[in-house]
C-alpha cells in the first residue's frame, strides 16, 4: 500500500522542463515535494495536489520525499508527438517515450545494423555519487573527448531527480545521457543495456561511457540483496559486444559497516559471483600502505586476481579536479574530506581510461 495526502502548492523552490521542487501545505504543515512534469504536468502556486507520502512517513533516507501523483487543478494532459514504448509499464503512471529501437525511430536501422563496440571503454560503477569525480578527472585529461552517461533503473527512475547530472550537463562536461529499462528522461531512451550501449557508440559517438544507477540504492545487508548487482550483467554486456569494461570499485575507509570497509562486499560479489566475463579492476595505490594492503588481501582472499585484470594506478588529484569545475560531492551523507577514498577510486579509473585514450 502507498500513503497518499492532499496538499496545496505554496512555493516553487526551483524548476526546469522536467521537474519542479515544491513546498506544499499539508494540513498547515509546509513540506517538500517533487513534481515530475512528464507524469503530472506543470504545477503552479495554489494548485491542489495528491502526493505519495510513503517514504517520508517511513523516514527513509533514499527517496525520502513526497512525490506528486496528480494535480487536481490540472488533471488533464495530452500526448506529445511520437513514441510507442512504455516505461513504468502497467502502473497508473506509465508514460510513453521515443525509444531509439522502435520502428518509427530515425535510429531504428542504426540499432538494427550494429556490429561491434570496437573496444569502447566503459566504466561501470554502483553509487550515483561516483559520477562527478569520474567526469571531472576524465574531462581534465581529455577535454575534447565525448563522454556519455547511461543511467540504469537500479535506483531513482527519473533522470530529472539527479542534481549531479543537471549540473554536469549545464557545465558542458557530459555530452549526452541515456536512460534504459524503466529509467526515463535521458537525451535518448532505450529498452535495455545492450541498445543503450549501441546508442552511446553509434548515435552519441562516445569516446567513453560511464554507467551507474541514479540517486539512491536498495541494500539489505545480504550478499545478493542490493540493486547494484546489475553491474555484473553490465560487465558481461560490454564484453559480449566488444567493448572494454572497467569497474569502479566501491571503496571506503570511513563507512562504519565492516562489510563496506575497504573494498565493499557489493563489489566483491559482483567480481566473484556475478560477472562471467573478465573486467578491468582499477585500484588506486595512492592511499597509505595499510589501506592498500587491506585491499590486496581482500582481492586475494576472494580470488579476484585469477578471474579479472587488476590494474594498480596512482591518482591523488581528485579534489583538485572537482574544485577545477566547482563540483561538490557527497555520498551516504559524507563529503569528499570525510570519505575521500570513495571518490578517489572513481577518479583513478577515469585517469586510467583517459590516459589510454590519449596514447
Amino acid at each position: 500500500m502507498i500513503s497518499k495526502r492532499l496538499g496545496i502548492v505554496k512555493n516553487i523552490k526551483s524548476e526546469n522542463d522536467l521537474i519542479q521542487d515544491l513546498f506544499v501545505d499539508i494540513h498547515g504543515d509546509i513540506q517538500r515535494a517533487y513534481n515530475y512534469i512528464q507524469i503530472s504536468g506543470k504545477a503552479k502556486v495554489g494548485d491542489r495536489v495528491i502526493m505519495n507520502t510513503t517514504a517520508v512517513e517511513l523516514s527513509l533516507g533514499t527517496g525520502g520525499f513526497h512525490y506528486i501523483i496528480t494535480n487536481l487543478d490540472n488533471p488533464e494532459s495530452s500526448f506529445t508527438e511520437g513514441g510507442h514504448i512504455m516505461k513504468l509499464r502497467y502502473t497508473p503512471i506509465q508514460i510513453k517515450v521515443d525509444s531509439v529501437e522502435e520502428q518509427g525511430s530515425p535510429y531504428h536501422d542504426t540499432i538494427k545494423n550494429f556490429t561491434d563496440l570496437d573496444k569502447l571503454p566503459v566504466a561501470i560503477g554502483e553509487l550515483h555519487s561516483i559520477i562527478p569525480p569520474f567526469v571531472a578527472t576524465f574531462k581534465k585529461i581529455c577535454p575534447n573527448k565525448r563522454l556519455v552517461y547511461i543511467m540504469t533503473d537500479g535506483a531513482a527512475l527519473p533522470l530529472a531527480f539527479s542534481k549531479n547530472i543537471d549540473i554536469l550537463k549545464k557545465k558542458g562536461l557530459l555530452e549526452n545521457t541515456i536512460t534504459y529499462g524503466n529509467a526515463f528522461g535521458g537525451d535518448y531512451e532505450c529498452v535495455n543495456i545492450y541498445t543503450a550501449l549501441i546508442t552511446a557508440k553509434e548515435i552519441c559517438k562516445a569516446d567513453c561511457v560511464i554507467i551507474a544507477m541514479g540517486p539512491g540504492i536498495a541494500g539489505t545487508g545480504t550478499k545478493y540483496g542490493f540493486s547494484g548487482i546489475d553491474q555484473g550483467m553490465i560487465i558481461d554486456a560490454v564484453e559480449n559486444m566488444g567493448g572494454e569494461s572497467f569497474i569502479i570499485p566501491r571503496i571506503s575507509f570511513s563507512d562504519s559497516r565492516d562489510r563496506h570497509n575497504g573494498i565493499s562486499h557489493h563489489t566483491m560479489t559482483i567480481l566473484k559471483d556475478i560477472a562471467n566475463k573478465q573486467t578491468n579492476v582499477v585500484i588506486n595505490n595512492g592511499y597509505d600502505r595499510q589501506k592498500i594492503e587491506k585491499m590486496i588481501v581482500q582481492l586475494s582472499q576472494n580470488d579476484i586476481n585469477s578471474k579479472h585484470k587488476i590494474i594498480y594506478a596512482k591518482y591523488n588529484d581528485t579534489k583538485k579536479d572537482l574544485d577545477n569545475y566547482d563540483l561538490k560531492v557527497r555520498s551516504m551523507g559524507r563529503t569528499y574530506d570525510e570519505d575521500s577514498e570513495l571518490f578517489d577510486a572513481s577518479s583513478c579509473v577515469a585517469s586510467v581510461i583517459a590516459k589510454k585514450l590519449n596514447e
